[in-house]
């Protein structure tokens, strides 16, 4: 029987993942093997929240930079997280597994009302709850979004799979030099202003004691590694 460290967990996706080598929108290739890559943690018996970013088709920060009002950008990113919910769940079904999304903007015709209770009895029945639409309020990240709600749904940890293998002192891409942590205190990172997650995020994931990992989500077997106990990516904690 396979050893399970983490039971249940929140996985954040960034949305330029799912975008592959392309400039934006979402390859195919790219979330069928996320789709994979979760269906082994399910397969095992972990209970699994997804939260995904939207920054493959739309990004609130970019458009508020270009003069567009700030609030109506955010609002057009969490719309464009909806989009990559229902592909994801889209993946999943097809792979036998039963997927339920919560979004937590109204929208009756192609999600649920994100409610607590309601995305926790999902878990206990084995589903997979993706969460759209982040917080459903401006100016809050997906990342804060998915602290909250890994809070909400009593995570064990917090997962978040980007395209890089960790938290580094520095951009591991514009820096050859920049040294990766292999766990880092929560108050390191919003005195060093690392860029790992928002302030609110961490300090949230702080206050109620949720341990982050950041990993490379584009090395298959990672999600399946940090699931079973194994270091991989670096350990965000008190």
């Amino acid at each position: 029987m396979t050893s399970i460290r983490y039971k249940r967990a929140i996985l954040k996706v960034s949305g330029e993942l799912l975008a592959g080598t392309q400039e934006y929108g979402i390859d195919p290739a790219v979330i069928d093997s996320v789709a994979q890559e979760i269906q082994e943690i399910h397969t095992i018996g972990v209970k699994l929240g997804i939260v995904i970013g939207g920054g493959n088709i739309f990004r609130g920060l970019s458009a508020a930079s270009a003069s567009m009002e700030r609030v109506t950008g955010d609002y057009m990113g969490m719309l464009a997280t909806v989009i990559n919910s229902i592909a994801l769940q889209d993946h999943l079904e097809r792979l036998g597994i039963q997927t339920r999304v919560c979004s937590a903007i109204t929208m009756d015709q192609i999600a649920e009302p994100f409610i607590r209770r309601r995305a926790l009895r999902h878990l206990e029945k084995g589903r997979i709850v993706i969460v759209a639409g982040g917080t459903g309020n401006p100016n809050f990240t997906t990342d804060t979004a998915a602290a909250l709600r890994a809070v909400e749904l009593e995570a064990e940890i917090l997962l978040k799979g980007t395209r890089v293998d960790g938290v580094y002192d520095a951009d591991p891409q514009k820096n050859k030099n920049a040294l990766r942590y292999e766990e880092v205190s929560y108050m390191d990172i919003v005195k060093q202003g690392l860029k790992v997650m928002d302030p609110t995020a961490i300090t949230l994931s702080m206050d109620n004691h949720i341990p982050i990992i950041v990993f490379n989500f584009s090395i298959p077997g990672n999600l399946l590694r940090i699931i079973k106990g194994e270091k991989v990516g670096t350990l965000v904690r008190g």
